[in-house]
Parts: C-alpha cells; sequence; structure tokens
C-alpha cells in the first residue's frame, strides 16, 4: 500500500484502534487509567477532523475513503454508548437506537454508493437543499460531533474513581443532558438519508 497517498485512510482506520484503548482503560478502575481514557476519547474524534483536513488538502478523498471514514464512525460511536449502557452510565436504549440508525442509513447508503452516489460531498445521495442541510451542512456536522465528544468525555470523567462526589454528581447531569442531545442529532440526521432513499429504487420505472 502506498501510505503516502493513503495518509487520510490510515488516520481514519488508526482512530478506531486508539478508541479500543481508551474503552479497554474504561475497565481499569484507577484515576490515571481514566484520565488516560479521557486523553484517547479525545484524541480519537480528533483524528475524525484530521483525516477529511488531510484528504482534502492532499487530493486523497475517494469513495473508499469516504466508506472507511464512516465505517470508523460507526464502529468508535457504537463501541462507546455499548460500553456506557453495559458499565449502567446509561440507558440500552442509547447503543439500541445508535445501532438501528447506522445499519438504516449505511444500507441505503450502500444501494446509493453502487450507483455512482457518495454520503456527502460533490456526489452527495442528498438532491434536495433541506436533507444536504441536515446531513452535510458544517453546522449539523460540528454541533453533532460536539455534543457527542463532550458527552463521552464528560462521561468518562463523572466516573473518575476519587472524584468529589458533589463534583460528579453536576457532571454526569451534564453529561446526560449531552447524551440525550447527541442521539437525537443522530436520529435527525438519519431522517433524510430515509426520505430520500426511494429514488434508489425506483431507477427504470415508469410513473
Amino acid at each position: 500500500m502506498d501510505i503516502k497517498n493513503n495518509t487520510a485512510n490510515i488516520v481514519s482506520v488508526s482512530r478506531i484502534f486508539v478508541a479500543f484503548v481508551a474503552i479497554g482503560l474504561l475497565f481499569v478502575h484507577t484515576t490515571n487509567a481514566y484520565i488516560w481514557s479521557v486523553i484517547l476519547t479525545a484524541i480519537a474524534f480528533a483524528m475524525d477532523g484530521v483525516d477529511g483536513y488531510i484528504a482534502r488538502k492532499y487530493n486523497q478523498s475517494s469513495e473508499w475513503g469516504s466508506v472507511l471514514d464512516i465505517m470508523g464512525d460507526r464502529i468508535v460511536e457504537a463501541s462507546y454508548w455499548i460500553v456506557f449502557a453495559v458499565m449502567g452510565w446509561l440507558n440500552i436504549l442509547f447503543p439500541i437506537i445508535c445501532v438501528a440508525r447506522a445499519f438504516t442509513t449505511d444500507g441505503i447508503r450502500s444501494v446509493a454508493l453502487s450507483k455512482g452516489m457518495t454520503a456527502f460531498g460533490d456526489k452527495s445521495m442528498q438532491s434536495t437543499a433541506w436533507g444536504k442541510f441536515i446531513c452535510g451542512s458544517k453546522f449539523m456536522r460540528i454541533s453533532y460531533a460536539v455534543a457527542k465528544v463532550a458527552a463521552f468525555v464528560l462521561l468518562i470523567v463523572a466516573y473518575i474513581p476519587n472524584m468529589n462526589p458533589n463534583s460528579c454528581g453536576i457532571i454526569r447531569v451534564i453529561a446526560e443532558i449531552l447524551a440525550w442531545a447527541a442521539i437525537i442529532f443522530c436520529v435527525v440526521r438519519a431522517i433524510p438519508v430515509v426520505a430520500e432513499s426511494g429514488k434508489l429504487f425506483n431507477d427504470g420505472k415508469q410513473a
């Protein structure tokens, strides 16, 4: 593999393993482990922006890169939701909604990809203005990312061993509010994908 021309893809895949290490540290119930988990979680999500920057700056954008980016997003996000639910920090509905949404949108997008369309960019499957805004606009993508990252980081901080109980309680409430905001964003951003999917299955059909 040409490493120089696949830097963005390497970053996309590497962030999965960074997230896995961060998640694994949550099962080591020490203060240092949780602090490192917070740091690595922040790095893993920062890498999501880095791979896109590299792809644009060095002209490494491709359909394969788009697939890897989305795959990394799904694996990392679902892993955190599942582990938080397993640890009793969040309701089981969070990972269920996340995984159901991922299967739905990615199934539809796989059909779009086979027809030469991508999730974002110039070849986006979204053809309406509202669909492009909800799925691809910087405002929606950044808002979703910020809510999600802040929720994940604060949830870990709230359960750091030996932290002040009062402070942890406040942080936990803020984290849960952000978690709800993130999962709502997750669902809302799937609506245009489902709503505009009909055209993918109507090729060749006469009205």
